[in-house]
């Protein structure tokens, strides 16, 4: 007991990307960058949608919850890190980094439930086009997303639990620019091998379920494209998976890079960094660019959202 009280940490120290002044200027202009762009093209999205009745369809309504989740996803951890880049001493108090952990998993695991829903919509649409208007009611959107939001707030609120309980006491270094499971884990001053079980048990809930729902999805979606006739009527079919194709080999690509495979608690490698930076920063950024860039209503409405503001300056 003497020990414990000695040696709690009271804070952590976030190794960061990169060392050096110039490196870390370089990296805060990049990535200020990034941030901004992420906020812009996800405020943008939400905002097209909110004002465009021709945008208020379930496809539509489960995007607009997705920039939602992109903008809290990167706020969580960018602006923290944009912070540590300019200041020597990259310090996080405990309490600070416990919250940043579950609000992160938050966001990150309803994503996750979000991609599958959005998957299961364009399965119905392309499907079952007749059925589609009873099966993805609003009151149905509505639950689906709410279960999204609801099972973020409570899966996360398991994995830290595990992870917060294991006594934390002299080593505080994290090598990682923000407080992840994984790598808190990794600094326990005990066993932390049943904390390593339920990462990888949620984890698997929260990314392979999911992501099955997705592949069977686009299975069934791939059987029916095949069997229309027209080359066009393929091509229109298929035209609206390809942005939702992207988001999900985006994100999973480097979410199961990080939880799913071997170890990953115990790797702190620079590679594991990069892979960290693809899914807080770069995937959010993205998203909205993907569905901006290749959506004809997208592109249509701000178009017309422009000139309506070019008109208005003008007169």
């Amino acid at each position: 007991m003497e020990q414990s009280n000695q040696s709690s940490v009271a804070e952590f120290i976030l190794l960061g990307l990169a060392d050096g002044v110039v490196a870390e200027a370089s990296l805060f202009v990049l990535f200020l960058i990034m941030y901004l762009v992420t906020l812009l093209g996800n405020c943008m999205m939400v905002v097209l949608i909110g004002i465009e009745t021709r945008l208020h369809t379930p496809m539509y309504f489960f995007l607009l919850h997705l920039s939602l989740l992109d903008m809290c996803y990167s706020s969580v951890t960018v602006p923290q890190m944009l912070a540590h880049l300019l200041s020597k001493r990259k310090a996080i108090p405990f309490a600070q980094c416990a919250f940043q952990m579950y609000i992160f998993l938050v966001f990150g695991m309803a994503e996750c439930v979000m991609l599958a829903i959005m998957a299961y919509d364009r399965y119905v649409a392309i499907c079952h086009p007749l059925q589609y208007t009873n099966i993805m009611s609003w009151c149905f959107c509505h639950w689906a997303a709410g279960a999204a939001w609801a099972s973020g707030f409570l899966n996360s609120l398991i994995v830290n639990y595990f992870a917060l309980h294991l006594p934390y006491q002299g080593h505080n270094r994290i090598n990682q620019f923000f407080c992840e499971v994984p790598a808190v884990i990794k600094l326990a001053s005990a066993d932390y091998t049943e904390a390593e079980v339920v990462v990888f048990v949620f984890g698997s809930l929260l990314l392979l379920l999911p992501f099955i729902l997705i592949a069977a999805s686009y299975t069934r979606i791939v059987i029916a494209i095949l069997r229309i006739r027209s080359a066009e009527g393929q091509r229109r079919a298929a035209s609206t998976c390809v942005s939702h194709l992207l988001v999900v080999s985006l994100f999973y690509g480097t979410a199961l890079f990080a939880y799913m495979r071997p170890g990953s608690v115990s790797s702190a490698t620079g590679r594991d960094k990069t892979v960290s930076v693809f899914y807080t920063v770069v995937t959010p950024m993205m998203n909205p660019l993907i569905y901006s860039l290749r959506n004809k209503e997208v592109k249509d409405t701000l178009r017309k959202l422009l000139n309506r503001k070019i008109l208005s300056l003008g007169t």
